[in-house]
C-alpha cells in the first residue's frame, strides 16, 4: 500500500472514447490520478492482479481498486464485465493462499510470518479467527463484507480443514457481490466523465485519509503492543526474581 504520495507533476486524461470526440477531457492527478494511471496501464488483468495481492495483504484496499477500475469501464477503456470477472477471480486466488497458508503451515506459525509484514497485524489475524470459531463457515461468506476480516478469514477456515468446495463457493459468491458493487458504482461515476474534475479533490482527500488512518491506526496498535509486552516480561521478571528470594539457601 503507498502511504506517502507526493503531488505528481504529470495526470491523466480519461477519454470516453469514439462518442465522446470534441469534448474537453477531464483530467485527474493527485493520487487518484495515480492509482487510476496504474490501473488504465495494467488492464483487465491487472485488477485481478491488484485484487490478488489486496486478498493476501489487506493494507490494500478493494475500496480503491474497484471504483477507480469500474469508473475506467464506464469510461470505456476497459470492459466492465470482464473487469467484474478477473476482479472476483483474482479476489478467489488470495483467498486460496491464504486458506493453504492456514491448512499445510498452520494458523499460528502462518500468523507470526505474515505479521512481520509492513502494516499488518497479528490481532487482525486473531479477530478474524474469533470470528471464523464464533460463526461457522458462514463465515466465510458475510466476512467478505466486513473489513480486514474480508481478507483473512480465510486463514482460520483453512487451519480448520473447511471443506474446500463450499469455501470456493461461498468465498466466489461474497467476493463477487462485493466486488461488483463497488465496480458497478465506479462505472455509473464514469460515465459522468466530464464531471469528474469537479470531484477530484474530493477523492484525492478521501484517500489521504483513509491512508493516513490505516497508519495512524498501526503505529498506535503496534505501539501499545510493545508496552503490553515490555510490562508482561517486566512482570515475569519480578515474579521470577521473587521465587528465587523465596527458595532456601542451600547448604
Amino acid at each position: 500500500m503507498t502511504t506517502a504520495v507526493a503531488a505528481p507533476a504529470h495526470t491523466m486524461t480519461v477519454a470516453a472514447g469514439d462518442s465522446a470526440a470534441g469534448s474537453s477531457d477531464p483530467e485527474m492527478g493527485g493520487l487518484s490520478g495515480l492509482v487510476l494511471q496504474l490501473i488504465d496501464a495494467l488492464g483487465e488483468w491487472g485488477v485481478a492482479l491488484m485484487l490478488f495481492v489486496e486478498t493476501v495483504f489487506p493494507p490494500i484496499p478493494s475500496e480503491v481498486i474497484l471504483p477507480l477500475a469500474g469508473f475506467l469501464a464506464g469510461a470505456g477503456r476497459m470492459n466492465l464485465v470482464l473487469v467484474l470477472v478477473l476482479a472476483t477471480l483474482g479476489s478467489y486466488l488470495g483467498a486460496l493462499v491464504l486458506y493453504w497458508l492456514g491448512a499445510v503451515i498452520g494458523f499460528e506459525r502462518t500468523t507470526r510470518w505474515l505479521g512481520k509484514l509492513p502494516l499488518v497485524d497479528e490481532d487482525d489475524f486473531r479477530k478474524a479467527a474469533d470470528w471464523f470459531h464464533r460463526h461457522g463457515k458462514s463465515a466465510v461468506f458475510f466476512g467478505r463484507f466486513v473489513p480486514i476480516v474480508r481478507s483473512l478469514i480465510s486463514l482460520p477456515a483453512g487451519a480448520d480443514r473447511m471443506h474446500l468446495g463450499t469455501f470456493s463457493v461461498f468465498t466466489i459468491i461474497a467476493s463477487g457481490i462485493w466486488n461488483g458493487a463497488l465496480v458497478l458504482l465506479g462505472a455509473a461515476f464514469g460515465t459522468q466523465y466530464d464531471k469528474v474534475e469537479q470531484y477530484t479533490e474530493w477523492i484525492d482527500r478521501v484517500l489521504y485519509v483513509a491512508i493516513a488512518v490505516v497508519v495512524v491506526t498501526f503505529v498506535v496498535r503496534r505501539v501499545r503492543r510493545i508496552r503490553a509486552e515490555r510490562a508482561s516480561s517486566g512482570d515475569r521478571g519480578v515474579a521470577a526474581r521473587g521465587r528465587r528470594r523465596a527458595e532456601p539457601a542451600g547448604d
